[in-house]
Parts: structure tokens; C-alpha cells; sequence
């Protein structure tokens, strides 16, 4: 199993391949427009604006299951990322990344790289870096921002 075997829709409902991420660098996030922590977007866009040319990928994946903080549909998900926060990198459709219905692509990512109190994810913006050969390279915790993930991100694009 890797990475690359994952077919998610996107937010039009739009099936995507993960496998056409083949060969770049990819930051996977779920993420909640209402959380407190959305501000990242901002940080999340400008790292897609500044490495996607090198070979990055941010990809978005709405979920709802932390305090209700991304109850709308996936349209009104969609207008408060590129109204709000500017967001043009790829948004999925919502999804759930723990429990019963979690994500396939989730109980994989958490099966590859625990968090520092376990292997369920335990807040809106947890981040995992995605190697070119499709490895889960390394998973961030919700609180760290995107700027702090520079060297990691260089280092993966320099590989």
C-alpha cells in the first residue's frame, strides 16, 4: 500500500488520483475554516505559491470532526477558503480522519507516521509531508505553522 493507491474527490466532487502527485513533494492537512487555527491557510498558500514550481503539493482536506468547526457544505467550504484565506491549492471533499468512517487515506497516513499522543488525529491541521517516492515523511502537529516547515519541505524537494 502507499500514497499513490488513494483515489479522493475533490471538493467539485471530482475524482483525483493521488498517483498523479507521482515524483513531488506533498503536504497533506486537514483543515476547518471556523477552527482557530485557519489562519494557517494563509501560511499553508503562501508555501504552495513558493515551492510549487520546485515541486510541492498542499492538499486540503475539510473535516467537520473537531467541534463543529467546518459545518458547511463542500461548496460553502470551497467560497470561505478562496474568499477568506485566498486558498488556490487543491481542496478534497469533506471527509472524516478518525473513527468508524475515517478516510481509507487516513487510517493509512496515522498507520505510517504516530502523533506524539498516538496514532488518531487529534485536531484540525495536522500535516503530513509526503516524500516524492510516496513515504510519509514526517507528520506535524496541529499548532505548528507552515513557515516552521521549510527545512523539511527544501530537504524532501532536494531528495
Amino acid at each position: 500500500m502507499s500514497f499513490y493507491d488513494f483515489k479522493m474527490p475533490l471538493i467539485n466532487g471530482e475524482e483525483k488520483a493521488l498517483s498523479d502527485y507521482q515524483g513531488r513533494v506533498v503536504l497533506v492537512v486537514n483543515t476547518a475554516t471556523k477552527c482557530g487555527l485557519a489562519g494557517q491557510f494563509e501560511g499553508l498558500e503562501a508555501l504552495h505559491q513558493t515551492y510549487q514550481e520546485q515541486g510541492l503539493s498542499v492538499l486540503g482536506f475539510p473535516s467537520n470532526q473537531f467541534k463543529n468547526q467546518e459545518p458547511g457544505s463542500n461548496e460553502d467550504v470551497a467560497k470561505a477558503c478562496q474568499l477568506n484565506f485566498g486558498v488556490t491549492f487543491p481542496l478534497f471533499a469533506k471527509i472524516d480522519v478518525n473513527g468508524d468512517a475515517e478516510a481509507p487515506l487516513y487510517t493509512y497516513l496515522k498507520a505510517e507516521k504516530k502523533g506524539l499522543l498516538g496514532r488518531d488525529i487529534k485536531w484540525n491541521f495536522t500535516k503530513f509531508l509526503i516524500g516524492k517516492d510516496g513515504t510519509v515523511l514526517k507528520r506535524f502537529a496541529p499548532q505548528v505553522a507552515p513557515e516552521k516547515m521549510k527545512r523539511d519541505i527544501e530537504k524532501a524537494l532536494a531528495a
